[in-house]
This record gives C-alpha cells, sequence and structure tokens, in this order.
C-alpha cells in the first residue's frame, strides 16, 4: 500500500513535512494540548447557565413590548429582532442575566455577529 503525502506541520511556523494527522514529531504536544483544551471548553447546558423555562418566558414577554432590532435601530432601519442579547456579558453572574436594563432585542445576525465578536467565534479574538 503506497504511503500517505507528506502535509506541512500545522504548528504556527513549522515547515516540517509530515505524514502524522497534523503536527510533526516536535510538534505532537500541541495535539494533545489542543484535545485538552477542547474538553476543557466544553460548556454546561443552556439549562445550567440559566437559559431554561423561565428564560424562555421572560424573552418572549420582552420581544413582545420590544419587537424591534437595537443595532438596526439606532441605524434608522426597522428588523425585527429575533433574540433577547445581554449587552453586559453576565458570564454566570445571576444577578446581571435576569437584570433587564441589560438585555437588547436584536435580529438573529446582529446577535451571532455580537456573540462571536466578544467570544472569540469566527477567529475574532476574545474579548
Amino acid at each position: 500500500m503506497p504511503l500517505r503525502p507528506q502535509k506541512p506541520c500545522t504548528a504556527l511556523g513549522c515547515r516540517t513535512l509530515t505524514r502524522n494527522a497534523r503536527y510533526c514529531d516536535d510538534h505532537a504536544e500541541l495535539a494533545k494540548a489542543a484535545i485538552a483544551k477542547r474538553v476543557e471548553a466544553q460548556r454546561e447546558s443552556s439549562t445550567q447557565r440559566g437559559y431554561g423555562y423561565k428564560w424562555q418566558k421572560a424573552s418572549k414577554g420582552f420581544l413582545i413590548k420590544h419587537p424591534l432590532c437595537a443595532q438596526h435601530d439606532r441605524r434608522g432601519e426597522v428588523v425585527v429582532a429575533t433574540e433577547v442579547d445581554h449587552i453586559v456579558p453576565h458570564k454566570g453572574d445571576m444577578t446581571l442575566f435576569w437584570d433587564r436594563r441589560n438585555w437588547q432585542s436584536l435580529c438573529h445576525s446582529c446577535h451571532s455577529t455580537k456573540t462571536a465578536s466578544e467570544d472569540g467565534g469566527w477567529g475574532n479574538p476574545r474579548r
């Protein structure tokens, strides 16, 4: 059976060719570290983070009172909001989580963009 073609090591700045999955022998520990980081970063369920039945009822009521996307509204555009966002990320602080002054209605697109910029999604640095 022919050998697997060599590919460059994915470690930053390394130009070594390898037949291993991602890293050369010198950087194999990076693969282990990446796996450990992924396991550590696994989040609790949404209910465990506070987004259970009580949140669903409260956010639906908030959207009824505030039906337009706040981001689009600031630009003078009219777009229907679909999600309730915490203006300042609560990071597990239930007092901040339930503070309605910290809530804003956003459309899905604006909410995804804001969340990704704060949480490090889409390759953005984590704030």
